[in-house]
């Protein structure tokens, strides 16, 4: 209350009306003010400070970071310094879904500046006041802080959230191979996304194993269109047996239409990370497609089992899309609108479910209700959460004591998720469960991270569970390692008794 106080005082000091400080009160009593801290606040001016830092944070043992630099928090941009508040509501989730312990968390903020203009001019913004660093200068922060906290607590698992795309990949790439770590933007929206397909497999009455071939038309080729396909490519080369020859029979069931429309070998200055699943002129011929093909154009000519939107366009799955998927090669043609939030969705249930009727598999990344098609019947619209899997990637890590987090532990625990709803669910067009089962959702996915890193020799062992003893567990021994694990908010019951 002091330093609220103060501020205003300032403010009539220097000429501001009542009316203005009453709004400059109102201001302060949200975001604007601070008054305790709920994690680290790690900053570029700490440059050569941050190993001493890290050891006045209270806590012996840490499990789980999630850490961000509030460059890219989904649908407000920029928020600097407020952008804790991401870190601190996924360590919740990681309590409440994954039974990490609470008192061995810790969010961090790593403020390197802030490129909103607003915040720039606030008097009241807590961060630094200066435009973010870029290139070497801002990597060597990010290369401080990681350096710090695994000297710290060697076993740490670092979650990274909210990274502008440009650093979201490259801090992924310098960093996995070295440090327990993974991006939840990148690698768990892939690995949901996933999950859906594969479970739209099941939804149209095949085996999962038949997901290398799925026809899939990609809207969207920036992150996290790029992230997706990369993953779901890599999940067909392995179930085809992860040689050369799978992973080139992977990359041609996938068409990536951008904003200026199919991309093939003929586009000029095309974006590396998409230039594996660039359309090969032999290929277009017989498809009667060329390059800058429209979204339409591909579906009709393709007639994919799948359309996949990634490209933060609204409503880009128009009418005409919509019904050019009536001719998929599949009788049960499965959308995913995925992009967040809901005003990008490239199409709604609604739409999607009058143009195509019920027989139509329908996910999206933000939350839409179920569509009632009468007669009793409803159309189901499944949300593609990451919660789904990021508690469980993260508890299976620890668990597993595994060095790093592999492609092979990601893609195991969503073939997990996938599997998880029954048949009878699977074939309503459920393909996603309900969140009030994520606790048991967790402990499954958990556990097949668990098997993976064991399968893969990366399991060290966690607590008095050596890695030899983790690999002669069973399947349901290992079920129930995790369950044990997980910690739950029980307390003993406190019993008055008179006097």
């Amino acid at each position: 209350m002091q330093e609220m106080a103060r501020l205003i005082l300032i403010h009539w000091q220097n000429g501001a009306s009542l009316t203005d400080c009453m709004t400059e009160m109102k201001r302060c009593t949200t975001s604007g003010l601070f008054r305790r801290p709920r994690g680290m606040y790690f900053s570029a001016e700490d440059r050569g400070e941050m190993m001493s830092m890290v050891y006045n944070w209270p806590a012996d043992q840490v499990d789980m970071i999630v850490v961000t630099d509030g460059s890219r928090i989904l649908g407000l941009g920029d928020l600097g310094v407020h952008g804790i508040g991401i870190a601190i509501g996924k360590l919740d989730l990681y309590v409440a879904a994954a039974g990490i312990n609470p008192q061995r968390v810790l969010p961090v903020m790593i403020d390197v500046g802030t490129n909103n203009e607003k915040l720039l001019k606030d008097p009241l913004y807590l961060g630094l006041q200066e435009h973010r660093l870029e290139g070497d200068e801002y990597v060597s922060v990010i290369d401080e802080f990681m350096e710090a906290v695994f000297t710290r607590w060697p076993n740490v698992i670092v979650q990274f959230e909210d990274f502008q795309s440009k650093w979201a990949f490259r801090l992924l790439q310098r960093y996995r191979k070295t440090y327990r770590m993974f991006n939840d933007d990148v690698q768990g929206t892939a690995g949901v996304a996933i999950a859906g397909l594969l479970g739209a497999v099941r939804a149209q009455g095949r085996p999962m194993i038949d997901f290398p071939k799925q026809r899939i038309v990609v809207a969207g080729a920036g992150s996290a269109g790029i992230g997706v396909v990369n993953a779901a490519s890599r999940t067909m080369a392995r179930m085809l047996g992860n040689n050369d020859v799978a992973f080139e029979s992977a990359r041609s069931q996938f068409w990536i239409v951008d904003a200026h429309g199919l991309i093939t070998e003929d586009r000029e200055d095309i974006d590396p990370d998409a230039r594996p699943f660039a359309r090969r002129k032999s290929e277009l011929g017989h498809q009667g497609l060329s390059e800058g093909a429209s979204l339409v154009e591909v579906v009709k000519k393709v007639k994919p089992d799948v359309i996949l939107g990634l490209s933060a366009v609204g409503g880009l799955f128009s009418k005409e899309v919509l019904e050019a998927l009536k001719d998929s090669s599949s009788s049960r043609p499965a959308i995913f609108a995925m992009s967040n939030p809901t005003k990008n969705a490239e199409c709604t249930p609604g739409e999607a479910f009058s143009i195509l009727g019920e027989k139509v598999i329908f996910a999206s990344g933000s939350p839409f209700h179920d569509v009632d098609l009468g007669d009793g019947k409803i159309g189901h619209s499944n949300q593609g959460n990451n919660m789904y899997l990021f508690p469980g990637i993260g508890l299976g890590t620890l668990l597993s004591g595994a060095r790093v987090i592999s492609d092979g532990m990601l893609q195991a625990a969503a073939e997990r998720l996938a599997s998880y709803m029954k048949e009878e669910e699977v074939l309503e067009g459920i393909i996603y469960p309900p969140i009030s089962r994520i606790r048991d959702i967790t402990k499954e996915v958990a556990a097949a991270v668990v098997r993976e890193a064991v399968a893969e020799d990366l399991a060290e062992g966690y607590r008095d569970m050596d890695a030899r003893e983790l690999a002669r567990l069973s399947e349901e021994e290992t079920n129930e390692y995790v369950k044990t694990n997980m910690w739950s908010p029980v307390y003993p019951t406190i019993i008055y008794k008179k006097d």
